[in-house]
């Protein structure tokens, strides 16, 4: 056989080799590594700690309506005479109505005891109603509302910044990825071009190849060698950056193993326009950034609300029922509450009301604040969203161009090398080819990377990632 015979099969073997489908038992899939970031890193942690926490507070603002005991004993003697003795135990209930229920008795006993206590045991059951400041609210209440708001608040928090958590990665995934195939190209190209060189050595020593193109063949393996070692770098780079997200199971960070590789960066080139409908229709309703804004403006009107309130003067109206012996109100009727009672007027109101009105002012301006807050960043949002889908789709129509002009390169070196085989070209037009595939292949890697990255920025601008 022909030494350019032999020259023109092993070209045809390695052109073929290209493109070969890579090792995947240490492939780390996207969904696998988002997966773990969801679990054990530190923000995802601290984002499921935020409901913890307004859970927290919510039992801790329900405790306030818990039911009261309390008992106060005094008692006095000296020199062998029992002045008086005081016990009262009583229980207090707070309700959700800011009516406040109280029961007890008092037992007496003594030779100076205070004559408005009553000798013996006297029993109660009173309550305590705020007739205008409080009636419909107070900080008690308030602080319930507010902390069931919060509760819920927190749920559109911890999705916020797992919204925020998930897009880093994602971007970061696919930077190492994108690091990794660059690398992959380099190498290819740098062991063709080891074996081309060879085969030129061989050709040359069978006198069928000038020494000129040893050298261009060998110049060309400096070349990719070079290539390869930087993208090797930045490759590393990438690993170390992307174990910065994993974390293990106890807390402890991960460094990403050196056999590890990751999903393969073709996309499907579906038109960006399809997500916007559904996006655009959904990200004032739906945004977790922007049902926190709600949210929080609901705490501000529960605020407001009592701020009204504490416009009003405090007019409290205190009324117990007594009994003689131990809670025994037989034969309750008109005349035994006219002669069976005690009963309390509290009344109460600065002249001026400055301090109330000026903080009703301030209630007011940061509800206004807040909505004007709403609207900045609805609009905001809307903006990024049109912004990275109008780049999504200048990106699809590079990727389109990017890929069709590789095929046809590619296909040029192909009928080259054949040329070259059969003596009717050059080695440095081979090479030249040989570059302009690279170089095509490079761009296609970026855009492929910029293009992923577009359409996981559509995601987390509208806050859909989970």
């Amino acid at each position: 056989m022909r030494a350019s015979s032999i020259y023109t099969f092993l070209l045809l073997a390695l052109f073929g080799a290209r493109g070969t489908a890579q090792d995947t038992a240490n492939t780390l899939s996207v969904t696998r590594f988002i997966e773990q970031v969801r679990t054990y890193h530190p923000v995802a942690r601290q984002a499921n700690l935020l409901t913890e926490m307004a859970e927290a507070n919510l039992l801790a603002a329900r405790g306030a309506f818990d039911p009261v005991a309390e008992l106060t004993n005094n008692a006095k003697s000296l020199d062998g005479t029992n002045y008086y003795r005081n016990t009262n135990p009583e229980l207090r209930l707070p309700t959700a109505f800011g009516v406040e229920l109280k029961t007890g008795f008092e037992r007496n006993e003594g030779v100076y005891l205070n004559p408005e206590r009553t000798k013996g045991v006297a029993t109660y059951l009173g309550l305590e109603i705020p007739v205008l400041n409080g009636l419909l609210i107070d900080k008690r209440r308030a602080a319930l509302q507010q902390a069931k708001i919060i509760s819920t608040r927190s749920e559109q928090e911890r999705l916020a910044a797992y919204n925020n958590l998930l897009f880093d990665a994602y971007t970061t995934y696919w930077q190492w990825a994108g690091a990794h195939q660059l690398l992959q190209v380099y190498q290819e190209f740098e062991a063709i071009s080891a074996e081309r060189l060879a085969l030129v050595r061989l050709l040359f020593e069978n006198g069928d190849r000038p020494m000129a193109d040893t050298v261009e063949a060998h110049s060309q393996l400096l070349n990719y060698r070079l290539l390869a070692t930087a993208a090797l770098q930045e490759r590393n780079r990438q690993a170390i950056e992307l174990s910065g997200y994993l974390w293990s199971e106890a807390g402890n960070p991960m460094l990403l193993p050196e056999n590890a590789i990751p999903d393969s960066l073709s996309t499907n080139l579906e038109a960006p326009e399809a997500l916007q409908a559904e996006v655009m229709n959904n990200i004032i309703l739906n945004h977790p950034e922007l049902r926190a804004y709600r949210f929080k403006l609901q705490e501000m009107d529960v605020e407001l609300r009592l701020k009204r309130q504490e416009l009003l003067p405090v007019l409290k109206l205190k009324a117990n029922l007594l009994s003689k012996e131990y809670y025994d109100y037989k034969e309750i009727n008109p005349a035994y509450f006219r002669n069976n009672h005690q009963w309390g007027l509290t009344f109460k109101m600065p002249l001026l009301l400055r301090e109330a009105r000026g903080a009703y002012r301030n209630a007011q301006l940061k509800i206004e604040s807040a909505n004007l807050d709403i609207a900045r960043k609805s609009f905001q949002i809307e903006q990024k969203i049109l912004q990275y889908l109008n780049e999504a789709k200048l990106l699809r129509s590079q990727l389109q161009t990017a890929t069709s002009m590789y095929n046809d390169l590619s296909f040029l070196l192909k009928t080259e090398e054949l040329k070259f085989s059969q003596g009717e070209s050059a080695l440095f037009l081979i090479n030249s080819r040989e570059s302009k595939v690279i170089e095509t292949q490079q761009k296609l890697v970026e855009l492929q990377v910029k293009y992923l990255k577009a359409l996981y920025a559509i995601e987390w601008a509208s806050g859909r990632m989970r």
